[in-house]
């Protein structure tokens, strides 16, 4: 068998496995809501698979069976009309069912989707071009806080997510924790999910909302309810105050820079609100929306000169010596 014969083989037969697993995989559920609609997919998938087959089987019939026109192709045979009559009758009585039944599905998965929970961890995420906002919302205001681009969540517990835009329409979505629901201007939508695993999940912008579209990503970690709450305790507290001198001196840098005009870092005098609060951003796993992983390399590329990395961003190119940019690396470091 040729080469290339064995290869297109191998790629149809592997073709059917891609992205089934992973951290952005609709087909690896780790949530109620996601399990949920999986199994509706499957069973839509295999009633449209067998009524596909199906018709394709009698296509075929037909076509092996086919016979030639007669001198009379207008003649009314009786016998062939009734059969065919009957056979419609049937193929529309079996049809009318398969809907029926597919709305129950629907109606089913649905009704377990948007199910609320009045004990639910509240969310707010507002989508911005192009990173997420995270609110964590609570009964009292200084047990509330602001992060970005990530969000944490307890295994076990439902989660409520309040969705905003600032900007243009975005769409939040986790493949492997629950389906797609839209940020509008003016308007809050809402979805909910419960995570049953601990893990990192992939979340993405799922509609098109300009040049940077594609790097508006997020990660949702799944922790064990103690780490949840010993996480939430400590992301509720101001940023650490800088002890070693160069993280002094880049701290120094990020207020008279210009920095602090954008992003927030709770107990300090920076106080913007343009950008992500950077307030524990040294605990983060990843900076600029999910485009890059959160090293220091890395952090000083995307300071250095973000337009490079990510076009089309409001934040600007920063004019700093070798040394400034060191300094306000370690700076930013040691928030966690």
């Amino acid at each position: 068998m040729p080469a290339w014969v064995r290869s297109g083989l191998l790629l149809l037969v592997a073709l059917p496995l891609v992205a089934c697993t992973g951290s952005q995989s609709a087909l690896d559920p780790q949530a109620l809501q996601s399990e949920q609609i999986r199994h509706t997919f499957i069973i839509f998938l295999g009633v449209s698979g067998i009524v596909w087959s199906c018709v394709i089987v009698v296509l075929g019939v037909g076509l092996l069976r086919r016979t030639r026109i007669g001198q009379a192709p207008l003649e009314l045979r009786l016998p062939f009309e009734a059969r065919a009559g009957r056979v419609i009758l049937g193929l529309g009585a079996t049809t009318t069912l398969i809907v029926l039944v597919l709305s129950f599905v629907s109606y089913a998965g649905q009704r377990s989707l948007f199910a609320k929970d009045p004990d639910a961890l509240t969310l707010k995420i507002i989508g911005h071009q192009w990173w997420w906002e995270v609110r964590y919302k609570a009964d009292s205001p200084h047990n509330s806080f602001t992060t970005a681009n990530e969000i944490r969540i307890p295994v076990g517990k439902p989660v409520k997510v309040e969705l905003e835009s600032a900007d243009v329409i975005h769409s939040f979505w986790v493949p492997s924790l629950t389906g797609k629901m839209d940020l509008i201007t003016g308007q809050t939508n809402e979805i909910q999910f419960t995570a049953r695993n601990p893990g990192i999940y992939r979340g993405q912008c799922a509609e098109f909302c300009g040049l940077q579209h594609a790097h508006m990503a997020f990660a949702a970690i799944a922790l064990r309810p103690d780490e949840f709450e010993r996480w939430r305790e400590h992301e509720n507290q101001s940023a650490v105050n800088p002890t070693a001198p160069l993280a002094k001196q880049g701290e120094e840098l990020f207020r008279g820079r210009g920095c602090a005009l954008c992003h927030t870092i709770r107990g300090t005098l920076a106080g913007g609100q343009l950008g992500p609060d950077l307030t524990h951003i040294g605990s983060r796993t990843t900076i600029a929306a999910g485009t890059l992983p959160r090293t220091p390399a890395a952090l000083g590329a995307w300071i250095a000169d973000p337009q490079h990395i990510k076009p089309g961003n409001l934040m600007p190119r920063m004019p700093l010596q070798s040394g400034e940019l060191i300094a306000i690396i370690q700076y930013l470091e040691q928030l966690k």
